[in-house]
């Protein structure tokens, strides 16, 4: 069985993220951080990215103005598709009386 290079993805707390900001934004380097908690530098500087623009690493808290939006408008057709089913269905019950 061939193995896999690839690394087991992990899961982080807040709290974890929280002190690895913290501690970039004390000066520890990001290379150091990087290497010393095998951390992905993308990872690390969307970490810093969230604490510093809403605070929250929630992905749904650091959604932008039109992701929210599509979000909004993708809800809304749903149920309008539902309503919409519902209103065919009444019309052919009504239809056949």
């Amino acid at each position: 069985m061939p193995e896999s290079n690839r690394k087991q993805r992990r899961t982080f707390t807040a709290e974890f993220k929280s002190q690895i900001v913290l501690l970039y934004q004390n000066g520890k380097r990001k290379c150091d951080i990087i290497s010393e908690y095998d951390i992905a530098p993308s990872l690390l500087d969307k970490w810093i990215k969230q604490a510093e623009s809403t605070g929250s690493f929630k992905e749904k808290d650091n959604l932008t103005p039109e992701q929210l939006e599509l979000t909004e408008l993708r809800k809304r057709n749903k149920q309008l598709e539902m309503e919409n089913d519902i209103l065919k269905q009444a019309a052919l019950i009504l239809g056949r009386k």
